[in-house]
């Protein structure tokens, strides 16, 4: 068989799966169209002789398409047109008996819920609970560690279910390790930073991040000592809807970072610094 028509007719094949994928993640249905498209055309400029799971290979794609328009649309700080009106979720221009069905499979309540998740928390939530897609592949799709991703999309369920009863007093907690943290940086204090790392925490600077003087490393010992003095610039924050900071640079926010922390400790710190995925980062600095 030609490989353009065995190609053409495995993603047909996978079109109804990577559509509903995408419209869980953005609550579009015209966008996630988008995403799909824009999924087939990625596929017809790769050598697919090298894919080993054709769906799995699509469903990355979609999802890691979905997440840049995600954090594009909080960039801009829209919201899809189509939500929530049910109008939308059933296009009358379409199969009125299809798109009914498709609506409610969807689920509109969970749309509405969807939109308040912050970016990743709603790619990691949707991949792993509805599609059960390993922490260990949604990891990389994100940009963060499995461990981040876990509570990413733990966070998301609870919101979700509507028990998310802890969500102050959680965070109140962290806060504290985060400004341990900080302060301990900023006070050269190599102790006082190892004490609120885990012994195996993971730093993962994207390329430009790691240009500033700190590449990806794993360990108590070396991440508090890259990290020594280090932090004077920097601003807490909610970054991505996780606890983090901002850094500052010639008056300029140039870096975000995300702190994964778990059982008081912080076991993944992760930064982004590229301009293009900063613009799309959505974070508010936090104030005393």
């Amino acid at each position: 068989m030609d490989e353009k028509k065995w190609l053409a007719d495995e993603f047909e094949a996978n079109r109804a799966h990577l559509r509903t994928a995408a419209f869980r993640m953005l609550g579009s249905r015209s966008e996630a169209e988008d995403a799909v498209q824009e999924a087939w055309l990625r596929l017809n400029r790769t050598d697919a002789t090298g894919i080993g799971n054709l769906g799995g290979w699509l469903t990355t794609v979609v999802a890691r398409i979905c997440l840049d328009m995600l954090r594009a649309r909080k960039s801009r700080r829209e919201e899809p047109l189509e939500m929530p009106m049910h109008a939308a979720v059933a296009d009358p221009a379409g199969d009125p008996e299809r798109e009914a069905a498709f609506a409610d499979s969807v689920g509109l309540a969970l749309l509405v819920v969807l939109q308040t998740l912050a970016p990743a928390e709603r790619v990691a939530f949707v991949l792993h609970d509805m599609f059960d897609l390993p922490f260990d592949e949604i990891a990389p799709i994100i940009g963060r560690s499995s461990a981040a991703a876990r509570q990413l999309a733990s966070r998301a369920r609870r919101r979700v279910q509507g028990t998310d009863e802890t969500p102050d007093v959680d965070l109140g907690r962290k806060r504290t390790i985060a400004a341990a943290f900080l302060t301990a940086s900023r006070n050269g204090d190599l102790e006082a930073l190892i004490a609120v790392l885990a012994p195996d925490v993971v730093f993962r600077p994207d390329a430009t991040a790691a240009r500033y003087g700190i590449g990806a490393m794993r360990g108590a010992a070396d991440v508090a000592a890259a990290f020594k003095g280090r932090a004077q610039a920097a601003e807490m924050a909610i970054v991505d809807g996780e606890l983090g900071f901002v850094v500052h640079i010639d008056g300029q926010i140039r870096v975000a970072v995300t702190l994964t922390i778990d059982e008081n400790r912080i076991v993944a710190i992760d930064a982004v610094a590229d301009p293009d995925q900063l613009e799309r980062v959505d974070f508010s600095i936090l104030r005393d």
